[in-house]
């Protein structure tokens, strides 16, 4: 569990970089990247609901 929130961490500091450049300097390749950053976060909290609920049954 502790790898999957150091992968959630990780790819929102990626997503948080891409969504400032193409707010502060309108770079539309950052938004790009950024919109799939947010596709792949969705995906791991996903995983992370799934983990944590398993964990809480134990």
């Amino acid at each position: 569990m502790k790898e999957l929130i150091e992968k959630i961490n990780a790819e929102f500091e990626l997503f948080s970089k891409e969504a400032e450049q193409q707010s502060e300097k309108g770079n539309k390749a950052a938004g790009t990247r950024a919109r799939k950053s947010a596709l792949e976060l969705s995906k791991l909290f996903k995983e992370f609901r799934k983990v944590s609920v398993e964990a809480g049954k134990n």
